[in-house]
Formats: C-alpha cells, structure tokens, sequence
C-alpha cells in the first residue's frame, strides 16, 4: 500500500500517489489518469533515446503494460510516480539497445514539439534551427550527461526524481549537470548561449 501523504515533499506529487493507491486497489480509471498524466513525458524519454518515432511508441506502450503489472509492488520511496514510470522507460531502452546492438541516434525534428504557432514561419524556422543546434551540442556530450540535461531540463524532473531514474544520489546528479551545462556552454555557439 502507498503512504504517500505523510511526510511528502513539496516536490512529490500526493495526487499521483492517490492515484497508484486506487489502481493498487483495482480502480482501472486510476490507471488510465495514470497513463494521461505521464505518457507524453515517458514517450519524450524514449524517442529521444531510441531517435525512431514507430519504437518508442512500442517501447511506451510496453512501459505502461510493465508498469500495470507491477502497480500492486510499486511503494512511495519519496520520489514521484513519474520517475518510476521513467525507470521502466529507462530500462527497456538499454534493454533493446543490448538485444540489439542499436546504434542511438536522434531525429531533431522527431524530439521537438513542432506545436502550430501563430508567430509565423520564420519565427518557426529559427526555432527548429536553434533547437537543431542545441540537440547537435547535447549529443556531443557524453551519454550519462546527455542523460541527465535531458531528464532535468527536457522532462522537466527535479534534481531527485532524476537521481532516482539514474540510480545516482543527488549530489552526483548535480555535479553532473553542472559539468554538462558548462560543457554546453562551451559547444554551442556565441549567440545562443
């Protein structure tokens, strides 16, 4: 059972707790807000992990068919639901990886959200250029930062949540942000930085 309310942190979402609780206890609709709520983060994962748009929704699929199984074993440990989904996530990438010998790459404009905009085309054409361009530095770093920039600042998670899908302590997450942005800084060009 889930003891999510006591003693959360302010960056522990209780609501999501909630909802693995109800699914614990067989309310198929919890699970389905479940999969709402984090199935564009866990598919963002992995395409810009796999680079192949028909495998990572495979890959999601499979994350969310894992997860269901296992939702009875699933506890708070002080991490968010997100990152246990992204853990899943995570390990059946370097699963297909393995099996595989898949070669990573990525398709910038797979990864970008190309959302309609109404600034206009050439406004859009910079963005996709400038966000080409910051997607071609971060594959230049190494993979476990590659990792990191993506989780902290792509998803969106916090310096825990991150550690926990790493398998990392906070303090090694932070050094290793710290070094990649400063390697960031090095790569990408004087305008964009």
């Amino acid at each position: 059972m889930v003891g999510a309310a006591e003693g959360a942190g302010p960056e522990v979402d209780t609501a999501a707790w909630e909802l693995v609780a109800a699914a614990q206890q067989g309310d198929q609709d919890a699970f389905g807000r479940l999969y709402d709520r984090y199935v564009d983060v866990v598919f963002r994962f992995v395409l810009f992990r796999v680079g192949d748009r028909p495998l990572a929704e495979d890959l999601t699929s499979e994350t969310f068919l894992r997860a269901l199984r296992r939702i009875s074993s699933v506890s708070y440990q002080g991490r968010d639901v997100g990152a246990w989904f992204v853990t899943i996530a995570r390990n059946l990438v370097l699963d297909h990886v393995k099996s595989s010998r898949y070669r990573l790459e990525m398709t910038t404009a797979d990864i970008l959200d190309s959302s309609a905009d109404d600034r206009g085309p050439e406004h859009e054409v910079v963005e996709q250029a400038t966000a080409a361009e910051l997607m071609r530095c971060v594959a230049q770093l190494g993979q476990d930062q590659q990792e990191c920039i993506m989780l902290r600042f792509m998803q969106g998670l916090s310096v825990s949540e991150t550690a926990a899908v790493m398998g990392r302590n906070e303090g090694a997450v932070k050094a290793l942000q710290h070094r990649a942005v400063r390697r960031l800084a090095q790569l990408l060009p004087e305008g964009l930085r």
